[in-house]
């Protein structure tokens, strides 16, 4: 069994990631949250499933819930304490392979018109800088995703991936994709190996995204 921790199971990707990863028989889930076993009760009876009330900035929590783990999903890499816990907790328990969902923009990456947009939406980007900097000097097995904007619709499943250092155009991507390339990820680890990668919808290099 491959065992799979969610940190922030209950954000919006996680409730795609979830029932797509339990479609998988050779997985076993832990669902880190704060009221986990509130929040997430449909899933307190699963076979395959634990559920853990944690909090990413109590290290004790993640001590616990990250010892015996085969892979690490963090749900946003946005703050520099939460990163810097898991780290230091995943490197305590000797587990390696870590997935985190960020934002993009964090290299400064993004062009053309959506570029200033985007750079007008966002505000100043020095705490996610510093964040994602944790993760790149981690030293760990990372897999960092700087997604477009996000927006929900089932039949829109594609995703490229965008190599880090290269500009940044696609302006859109669903939730339902990121959580198939993670899923995708968790499946085959050696895929997006220790780089950031950019997630977007093919086809949307606009100005800004549809939905604004």
């Amino acid at each position: 069994m491959k065992k799979v921790i969610l940190l922030g199971a209950t954000s919006n990707i996680s409730a795609f990631l979830i029932p797509r990863l339990l479609e998988e028989s050779d997985i076993e889930l832990t669902l880190f949250a704060r009221n986990a076993s509130r929040r997430l009760l449909q899933y307190s009876d699963h076979n395959r499933v634990t559920l853990i009330d944690g909090n990413w900035n109590n290290l004790s929590d993640l001590e616990t819930a990250i010892n015996g783990q085969d892979i690490v999903y963090l749900a946003t890499g946005h703050f520099t304490t939460a990163n810097q816990n898991v780290v230091s907790t995943m490197k305590t328990d000797g587990v390696d392979r870590l997935i985190v969902a960020g934002g993009l923009g964090i290299y400064d990456e993004v062009a053309g018109k959506f570029g200033i947009w985007n750079a007008q939406m966002m505000g100043d980007y020095t705490e996610i800088k510093r964040a994602a900097q944790v993760i790149d000097d981690s030293g760990l097995n990372y897999t960092f995703l700087r997604m477009a904007w996000l927006y929900n619709n089932d039949q829109h499943l594609d995703y490229k991936v965008i190599p880090q250092g290269t500009p940044f155009k696609d302006t859109q991507v669903t939730r339902q994709a990121v959580a198939k390339l993670i899923a995708d990820i968790i499946k085959d680890p050696v895929l997006y190996q220790r780089t950031s990668i950019g997630v977007a919808e093919p086809n949307t290099a606009w100005d800004k995204p549809s939905f604004y």
